[in-house]
């Protein structure tokens, strides 16, 4: 996937995990090992944490999709690179890759991920965002363009659903 916070991808991954796929979020795993953003570590550690744990989802999805599975990859994929570097993760492993663009306005994001902060503390796949941080991370948001072939998200996951069901033998939507 590919969307700024709030932009609807973990509402998206959690249905697509309830119709068989196997839901991969980094995310949630920072919160298991090493607790809130900006509560139980620095703010500005976020993606030194991060990284490893990123390894070690790059390697069993290559397991998952290897054994023939179907999954999504819960994550922001913020940049072009960052985006090819999955696909052809992906694509070694023998799946078919469908990139799915969340696009969000400002005010949109803004209002869903204020109404998150009120639950973060309870929430392993929430974090406490400002606005501010919402702005700072949407200029380093690079959206998907045409030379990528995303899926534009329009909010309904059985779009998503079908496009899967119409490739060859899908097994991956990152």
């Amino acid at each position: 996937m590919a969307g700024l916070p709030g932009s609807g991808k973990t509402t998206l991954a959690r249905e697509l995990e309830h119709h068989g796929f196997v839901r991969m979020c980094p995310d949630e795993q920072v919160w298991r090992e090493h607790g809130h953003y900006g509560r139980d570590f620095p703010r500005g550690e976020y993606r030194i944490r991060e990284r490893p744990i990123l390894d070690r989802i790059a390697a069993e999805l290559q397991a998952a999709l290897g054994a023939g599975r179907d999954v999504v990859v819960d994550h922001g994929f913020w940049t072009v690179d960052e985006r090819e570097q999955w696909r052809v993760l992906g694509e070694l492993a023998g799946a078919d890759v469908l990139l799915v663009y969340l696009p969000g306005d400002h005010d949109t994001l803004w209002k869903r991920i204020d109404e998150r902060n009120r639950a973060t503390y309870k929430d392993p796949n929430s974090m406490y965002f400002s606005e501010d941080d919402l702005r700072r991370h949407g200029s380093r948001f690079v959206a998907p363009g045409p030379g990528e072939a995303p899926l534009v998200y329009d909010g309904r996951p059985a779009t998503v659903l079908t496009a899967l069901a119409d490739g060859d033998t899908p097994q991956t939507t990152r």
